[in-house]
């Protein structure tokens, strides 16, 4: 399939040929552990790198093998890498990458679990842990220095939603020697490609949008083939193990056959949501790209083909008032995963980000009442009936 084509065609079809496999319009599942040698001059110079083949499904599978051809042709990298979650693309990445007494800069918001293992993993072993702002570019040019090994961001951050420019990071990060590390799950590659950006290595949890059904934990690398090579021996098979499962590859193939089609849906209905939420009397602060009031409007515009379908918001009234929004909704579930078919809310201080102590959320912009929202694929009428139902109403608003 050439790379000309259509993000969804390659989605679909890229890496496959039904007529390699009897026909089989869907591509097999490969349940095995491990591979038979046509003959042990065969399965020794697959061992030495000599012939290309499969040893065993903690280093490779074909399921597997298809699903990273396919993140690779989509993110436009060399190669690519499917591990069993997205803190374990996370992990391999970064311990591949780095050794004690090198540094990573990192934005100042990160996932929780990122954060956590930042703080209280990386650390632990002389690697040093710089957060600055990253919304401004100039903030990562006056730290870094040759110490610095890798520059980490996630674009849009969870939860919210502060914007990186990645060209200008990659300009300024290259310039040292540094590698870039996007986490993209958010925006997915049908919305921001980051390596063609100018990044070095994007990593998903596809638990979200690319698996898109809130069946399967799984996550993705994509970059240049020598060093994914690097994450797969060092980071996966050696330091962590995190090796994804050919039946959630399989799944996360299915996923991608309608990722388009699922984030176009998505995306509407957030922009609609978002300017809903934004004119309500309720709501102080809506942050969403597709807003014109959001600081970096023009850097999503730019660096997004669509704003994505990601919202946090906060309420006047603070975490009490979340608290009892959220315990209002009827349709929308709690729940902290997002990117699903059902529209999802959370509340990252004490649930997905409770790993930062309480200065430390102020410090790094996540506050006590900021709410995250994962827009469905529901109808928009009974998102906005279900949201609107919640939402303290003018005599709740007269009696604050």
């Amino acid at each position: 399939m050439p790379q000309s084509t259509g993000f969804t065609t390659r989605a679909i079809h890229h890496a496959y040929d039904p007529q390699d496999n009897d026909g089989a319009l869907t591509p097999p599942l490969h349940l095995t552990s491990t591979f038979a040698f046509e003959t042990a001059q065969a399965g020794g110079e697959i061992f030495a790198g000599e012939r290309q083949g499969h040893v065993y499904s903690r280093i490779s599978n074909p399921t597997c093998d298809l699903l990273e051809r396919r993140i690779a042709a989509l993110e436009g990298a060399e190669a690519g890498l499917a591990l069993s979650s997205g803190m374990g693309a996370v992990t391999a990445v970064l311990w591949t990458l780095l050794s004690p007494g090198d540094e990573v800069i990192v934005d100042k918001t990160l996932y929780g679990c990122t954060f956590a293992f930042m703080r209280h993993g990386l650390a632990k072993w002389g690697i040093t842990i710089t957060h600055v702002d990253m919304t401004d570019p100039a903030n990562l040019q006056d730290a870094i220095s040759e110490k610095t090994r890798v520059v980490y961001f996630e674009t849009p951050a969870n939860p919210n939603m502060r914007l990186v420019d990645i060209a200008a990071m990659s300009r300024i990060a290259h310039d040292f020697g540094a590698s870039v590390v996007v986490d993209n799950t958010y925006a997915t590659p049908y919305l921001t490609r980051p390596i063609e950006l100018g990044a070095d290595i994007v990593l998903h949890s596809a638990t979200k949008y690319l698996g898109g059904h809130g069946d399967v934990v799984a996550g993705l690398v994509a970059g240049t083939a020598e060093q994914v090579e690097q994450i797969r021996l060092v980071g996966m098979k050696d330091m962590t193990g995190a090796v994804m499962a050919p039946f959630n590859a399989m799944l996360v193939l299915r996923g991608l056959k309608t990722l388009a089609l699922r984030l176009d849906r998505h995306c509407a209905s957030a922009q609609s949501v978002a300017e809903h939420l934004e004119a309500h009397p309720a709501v102080r602060k809506v942050h969403y790209p597709g807003l014109e009031s959001f600081e970096q409007h023009a850097l999503a515009k730019r660096q997004m083909a669509q704003p994505g379908a990601m919202i946090a918001f906060e309420l006047h009234g603070g975490m009490e008032a979340g608290i009892a929004f959220m315990n209002g909704l009827e349709m929308i579930q709690r729940a902290v995963s997002l990117g699903d078919a059902e529209s999802l809310v959370q509340h990252p201080a004490s649930m997905t980000h409770s790993t930062y102590t309480p200065e430390e959320r102020a410090e790094h912009g996540i506050s006590d009442g900021l709410i995250r929202l994962s827009v469905g694929l529901e109808d928009l009428a009974d998102i906005l009936g279900d949201l609107e139902r919640a939402l303290p109403g003018p005599s709740r608003q007269a009696a604050e």
